[in-house]
């Protein structure tokens, strides 16, 4: 009875150690301490200027219209999804037109997705056949040309990367993915690790200069599983040091991590579920939305939010001190959808007008209400006022305040100093979708 009891005293401390140093293990992963270098620091400041991107998530699932998604909804398995590859031929495709039809809208990068969870790759890598390249009659690298079109038309280019694959054997099966038919007996995560490595060397090696890398994924695992993260990253920042590292894993931010997004919802807020427990870090801050309900195509989906939605969108994610990076789903045919076409022209002629308020700023001084939000560009201050019925509204701030104009056409706002801020006498009840009052402070 004592030995069984010594025993199990034994096994208890063996676990217990073993528990400790796997906790310490995934600990130190993910807390090595990391130093952006001066290049870095510049890349983050300048992304945080720009306040507006353009998400694109295209690939094969484009061809049955139904999401990104679809393979994993569906349960279908790859020996099946795989024939899409091979009608897969977007001969309206035309990369410079996409870029123009984005720098029309006023967004300052693109973010396209490389390789999806369905495991396809949109660009030619050598590190598997199943890409845009060798495996449909298209044999053209769109991610090539894409480069090619925003270098010449000065709009930075992301890549949206996946952490989890459901069609190859070497990744360790996770929470989603269960029923693409791939073997139980291959998976061996230091091969996936390899592979994933040499596909971000071509992408970081083979395109230009890169303005981030955006992962996503890590929700397949449990948070005990080491995706070795701190050697993934290190490898990007070696190979291009002003290259961002954002990671869409719904955490406070890992050591190595460039920016913090977050996934259909503003900073702080959590009406998705998907942050629950996130904090707002000190990084630079992204907001990701989609323009209508999917990522990726889905030809029943034309519930498009209106422009006016779309542009007090940007508005409230500026006055969150955050970038919004917006939706659109391509088509099969390698069109961008007429209404979202249509969407970036009319962002774009408001952006045209307004982009001083936006571009460049900062979180203001004034936290949101519920008449709006606030930016800061220097000495100005400027008041997204987007919902009131009123003609006088308190503004609480603690800076004294030189000036107040309309910011569109410069015409004086009337004001009166008050307790803790000031009293603005707004020479009409606000109509517009943005009515920007300019402060300038003293």
């Amino acid at each position: 009875m004592r030995i069984q009891t010594l025993r199990k005293g034994l096994l208890a401390v063996m676990l217990l150690t073993a528990t400790v140093m796997a906790a310490t293990s995934f600990a130190q992963s993910y807390t090595t301490r990391y130093e952006p270098t001066r290049e870095n620091l510049k890349a983050r400041e300048e992304f945080q200027d720009e306040k507006f991107g353009i998400f694109l998530h295209w690939g094969i699932y484009s061809m049955p219209a139904q999401g990104e998604w679809y393979q994993n909804n569906k349960n279908i398995k790859c020996s099946e999804y795989d024939l899409f590859a091979s009608g897969f031929y977007p001969s309206r495709f035309n990369a410079a037109e996409w870029v123009s039809a984005i720098k029309a809208s006023g967004a300052k990068y693109i973010t396209i997705t490389s390789r999806h969870h369905d495991g396809f790759s949109m660009f030619g890598t050598k590190q598997s056949d199943f890409n845009i390249v060798d495996a449909t009659p298209f044999h053209r690298d769109i991610i090539k040309e894409l480069a090619v079109a925003c270098q010449k038309q000065d709009i930075k280019l992301h890549f949206y990367y996946s952490h989890l694959d459901w069609h190859r054997p070497d990744y360790p099966l996770g929470r989603t993915g269960h029923y693409t038919g791939r073997p139980a007996d291959q998976q061996n995560y230091d091969s996936y690790f390899r592979f994933m490595n040499n596909q971000l060397t071509e992408l970081l090696t083979n395109y230009g200069p890169i303005g981030a890398i955006w992962f996503d994924g890590l929700w397949d695992h449990n948070k005990d599983f080491d995706w070795r993260l701190d050697e993934q990253y290190a490898l990007i920042h070696k190979l291009q040091p002003a290259c961002l590292i954002g990671n869409n894993h719904h955490r406070n931010p890992y050591s190595g991590e460039d920016f913090q997004m977050f996934e259909k919802d503003l900073p702080g807020q959590n009406t998705t579920g998907f942050s629950e427990g996130a904090t707002i870090s000190r990084l630079p801050l992204e907001t990701c939305e989609t323009m209508n309900g999917m990522w990726g195509y889905k030809i029943e989906d034309q519930n498009y939010k209106t422009t006016e939605e779309l542009i007090r969108y940007i508005v409230k994610t500026a006055g969150m001190n955050a970038n919004l990076l917006m939706n659109i789903g391509p088509q099969a045919n390698g069109e961008l959808p007429a209404v979202a076409v249509q969407r970036l022209k009319e962002m774009g002629e408001w952006m045209s007008q307004y982009g001083e308020t936006i571009y460049g700023t900062r979180g203001g001084d004034v936290p949101p209400h519920h008449w709006g939000v606030s930016t800061r560009k220097g000495d100005k201050l400027y008041l997204h006022i987007t919902d009131l019925k009123d003609r006088v509204l308190y503004i609480p701030l603690a800076a004294k305040v030189k000036s107040a104009v309309q910011f569109i056409d410069k015409k004086t706002v009337p004001f009166k100093p008050q307790e803790g801020g000031i009293l603005l006498l707004l020479p009409k009840v606000p109509t517009e979708v943005d009515y920007v009052i300019e402060l300038t402070l003293k």
